[in-house]
């Protein structure tokens, strides 16, 4: 596993599995009832899970469907390109519409190669930190704070097993300079305000010896893609 990059929130997950449809086909594709050109998967990251979900239950989707892939491949993230194209290919055949679920998370531009070779889209931005915070937002906090580490609910509740004990800082504090040396804020991008999670946020940036932010952002450009669906 790589060191946190500065300013890029380079968080890793274990999330897995989670599914919006009642069932899953023979390919291992989840299912949603009706015509297949009128069903719409969304395969996504597996930090995306809990809020995905609640979109469609907000907006009533219940045409579409949700298959995670490993967060965990955020460790490789060279490894995400490929995992999204079998993901497709699978899928294809059960549905009339395909959307991903991630930024370009740190692939360089090779997931957008692979999505353009087949059709399909995927979020704007450059990870989920961006469209929670919608792109200018989170452009102008970047530039403001280059040295932001950046949290989610998702990473706010598993901060110890996705980040600390990961980064062997639970044995070895002494490497949080080499990690964290560059950062100066802790910034908690808030989906659902909790107090419970904001106090895990708090301490998360106590532990790293960094400046605590937060914004609320909601589902933000998350919801305003799903509801189009």
């Amino acid at each position: 596993m790589t060191a946190p990059a500065t300013g890029s929130g380079a968080q890793m997950g274990a999330h897995t599995g989670a599914l919006a449809g009642q069932a899953a086909t023979p390919a291992g594709t989840p299912h949603v009832p009706g015509d297949a050109a009128a069903r719409v998967l969304v395969i996504a990251c597996g930090a995306l899970a809990n809020e995905i979900l609640a979109i469609t239950r907000q907006h009533g989707l219940t045409h579409v469907a949700l298959q995670c892939l490993p967060a965990q491949l955020h460790n490789r993230p060279e490894k995400i390109p490929e995992a999204v194209r079998r993901a497709i290919h699978v899928a294809r055949p059960h549905y009339g519409r395909i959307l991903v679920g991630y930024g370009d998370c740190g692939t360089g531009g090779l997931l957008d190669k692979v999505l353009a070779e087949e059709g399909v889209a995927r979020l704007d931005g450059a990870h989920c930190y961006a469209f929670f915070a919608g792109l200018d937002v989170f452009d102008a906090e970047a530039e403001a704070e280059p040295g932001t580490f950046y949290l989610t609910d998702f990473l706010a509740r598993h901060f110890d097993s996705l980040v600390w004990r990961p980064l062997g800082l639970d044995t070895h504090p002494e490497l949080r300079d080499a990690y964290f040396g560059n950062y100066t804020r802790l910034l908690y991008l808030v989906q659902v305000p909790d107090e419970g999670l904001e106090a895990r946020a708090r301490a998360a940036a106590e532990r790293l010896g960094l400046a605590y932010a937060r914004r609320v952002t909601g589902y933000g450009l998350l919801q305003d893609r799903l509801a189009d669906l």
